[in-house]
């Protein structure tokens, strides 16, 4: 194999944008692992614009200990060469700079150039479907591999979906599951303003992506036993969990769509660079496991009243974000339009401690894959397994982003040469779901009916 560039990195990793609201919390993450004894994770650098900004997040994630001894880079998404400097001394960079549609693509242009690894936080599909379409190849050349939605987008929807598909025991098979997430809290639930604005920014943009799609090539479908599920009311009410539901029009159906294209186009997964006979057996050996379907995600909550204000919020975005005029009053008074959910300075420690997740998979399917052939013949077995974490943005995210990393850095060989791909493809025959189990987010087997009604 080519000497890699990455072998004469001063870094293991480098956080970029680590003085943004996520990027704090990423370095707090970082430092659990940093220089302990079964870690990978022996250097670390943050990057960004402001030094001093950036000293002050490090001294903000090492409370109550004085700060550790990291170095300092800065580093500007508008002086390409600044990055590609940044990308020469780190093995892998962890990317928190968003809007990714506005700032992201510098970024992955200058770890492709230097064969860098990269890892964002990113639920921009637009974002995602583009770098895939510019970067793909040539980081499979340079041995750079660019993976997005490494954070709450949409790891829990990957790793959920597979992990509901693998209940599936033959000759059984899903033909659909639907994931619905509840975000649960003691004090008031406040989002992250990037999210929020990526959101009126996806809006405003829905067009570009519509173009990009039509450019391209279409994806391999998997093949799905039976027929599409019915679309359903626009408002559910799933008793079995207790929550009323609307559908969410977040990145992660996308990005599990893409991760079962690549699955269909690449029977066993894709090899890692270099991998061992017996690590590939493993690999071929999960992803036989993994059985394709149809796949939706719904916000869900215990009141009416609060799927209401979904919608209504919902509403505002989607009419204020159409036009210049109606996004700078979205982007301005995000409190008032998002009836208090999001807010510019972000939500308190005190609130980011009390929140959580729960997020349903209901699986729907067939207990004998021969059936879905028999006419209009409706699934008849249903399997419910739940994920939950902690508070998404600030706590789930950075635990997924930095275990991500730690595999990257321990596990390259094992991990695909390059190119650009969605988490599921790459982490998925990984210990990722283990890791995060470890890390205190937890995936239960729900129940098993046998015969739906």
């Amino acid at each position: 194999m080519a000497e890699s560039p990455q072998t004469h990195n001063k870094f293991d990793l480098t956080i970029l944008g680590a003085s943004g609201f996520t990027g704090k919390y990423v370095i707090r993450e970082a430092l659990k692992f940093l220089n302990t004894p079964s870690s990978p994770l022996k250097s670390v650098a943050l990057a960004g614009r402001n030094p001093e900004k950036l000293a002050q997040s490090l001294k903000w994630a090492s409370h109550p200990t004085p700060p550790p001894s990291l170095s300092i880079i800065k580093a500007d998404i508008s002086d390409p060469s600044s990055l590609l400097q940044l990308c020469k001394q780190t093995k892998l960079i962890l990317n928190c700079v968003g809007p990714f549609r506005l700032y992201g693509e510098p970024v992955v242009a200058a770890c492709v150039e230097v064969g860098c690894d990269y890892l964002d936080i990113c639920g921009e599909p637009e974002f995602m479907e583009r770098m895939e379409g510019i970067y793909h190849e040539k980081g499979v050349e340079r041995g750079s591999l660019v993976v997005s939605a490494c954070g709450f987008d949409s790891v829990p929807a990957e790793l959920g979906v597979m992990f509901n598909s693998r209940q599936w025991v033959a000759p059984g098979a899903p033909n659909c599951v639907e994931a619905y997430l509840s975000l649960e809290s003691d004090k008031r639930i406040v989002g992250n303003f990037g999210t929020f604005e990526s959101a009126v920014l996806g809006v405003a943009n829905v067009e570009k992506l519509q173009e990009l799609r039509r450019s391209r090539p279409r994806r391999a479908r998997p093949a799905i036993p039976g027929p599409p599920p019915p679309k359903g009311s626009t408002v559910e009410h799933q008793k079995k969990i207790g929550l009323w539901a609307v559908k969410l029009p977040s990145a992660d159906s996308i990005v599990v769509r893409r991760t079962l294209s690549a699955l269909t186009e690449n029977p066993g997964g894709i090899a890692g660079v270099n991998e061992s006979n017996e690590r590939a057996e493993r690999r071929k050996n999960f992803w036989l496991t993994v059985k394709p379907a149809h796949f939706g995600v719904k916000i869900g909550s215990k009141s009416l009243l609060s799927i209401i204000r979904i919608i209504t919020v919902g509403m505002f975005i989607g009419l204020l974000g159409r036009f210049s005029l109606g996004r700078w009053l979205l982007l301005k008074f995000p409190s008032i339009f998002t009836l208090g959910w999001f807010r510019k300075k972000g939500p308190s420690e005190e609130e980011v401690r009390s929140a959580s997740f729960k997020m349903w998979f209901i699986g729907r399917g067939y207990s004998d894959v021969s059936l879905a052939s028999q006419g209009n013949k409706k699934p008849d077995m249903e399997i419910v397994t739940r994920i939950t974490g902690p508070e998404i943005g600030y706590l789930t995210t950075p635990i997924i982003l930095l275990q991500c990393a730690l595999i990257v850095l321990s596990q390259r060989d094992n991990l695909p040469k390059g190119g650009v791909l969605p988490p599921g493809i790459v982490f998925g025959p990984t210990d990722l779901q283990e890791r995060l189990e470890q890390n205190g987010i937890s995936f239960d087997l729900v129940s098993k009916n046998p015969s739906l009604t």
